[in-house]
């Protein structure tokens, strides 16, 4: 996708409507956060990296490897990012904010990016990742009582990973195959047609290090 299609989408505009700022907790306000930290974070991204540094010293070698194999053009910041969650495992404050720079974009720009797409991770992941999806379909056919039985058994919410970082639960847009709804991803392995009480199954075989039970699909399913 590029940058200008991103643009045309409205998915990270910059602009606030109307007077004040945006209640706390939505979008607009997660987004006008990102600019304000955006003013003062290249500045320091910039001054603790440098510009486009490429020597060994840099924490942030693979991303300048990409930047540069892309010629710095913002329509690869998609690929730039996933070079940066390869090499991380997840996409934090930082690395954004010096993609941002070395891009030339405004932060809200590549969150809105990251927050979008369910591949991009924006916290650390666990060893294991359960990826809830939560589309229309899913939601429809009770994918929520799933990450209810999920958050309750082990005890943590939507979007956190437990204490021992053995297990993040995520919950997803929709996965493009309402067929097989609902649906979740263990370990980036499509489960489909679950049950609160069949993902809770799977996720202790998989922590406890056996190969999960996975429901084979037939041509007329999808």
């Amino acid at each position: 996708m590029g940058a200008d299609k991103i643009q045309d989408t409205g998915f990270a505009t910059t602009k606030q409507r109307g007077g004040g700022s945006p209640a706390k907790g939505t979008g607009a306000a997660l987004k006008h956060e990102a600019d304000l930290r955006a003013k003062g974070g290249t500045l320091k991204a910039a001054s603790a990296t440098g510009t486009a540094q490429a020597g060994e010293d840099s924490p942030y070698i693979q991303i300048d490897r990409a930047l540069k194999r892309c010629q710095y053009s913002q329509d690869a910041l998609i690929e730039v990012l996933h070079t940066a969650q390869e090499t991380y495992g997840f996409l934090g404050e930082d690395t954004m904010t010096y993609i941002a720079h070395q891009l030339k974009l405004p932060l809200s720009w590549v969150y809105g990016v990251t927050s979008f797409y369910h591949h991009f991770n924006l916290k650390p992941q666990g060893e294991h990742s359960c990826n809830i999806c939560l589309g229309t379909a899913c939601f429809v056919k009770r994918a929520g009582e799933i990450v209810e039985a999920l958050e309750k058994e082990y005890r943590v919410k939507a979007g956190e990973t437990t204490a021992d970082g053995k297990l993040s639960i995520n919950i997803v847009r929709c996965l493009g195959n309402c067929g097989l709804a609902p649906m979740v991803l263990m370990d980036g392995t499509v489960h489909a047609r679950q049950t609160a009480e069949s993902m809770l199954e799977e996720c202790r075989k998989v922590l406890k290090g056996q190969n999960p039970e996975v429901r084979e699909v037939s041509n007329n399913d999808t």
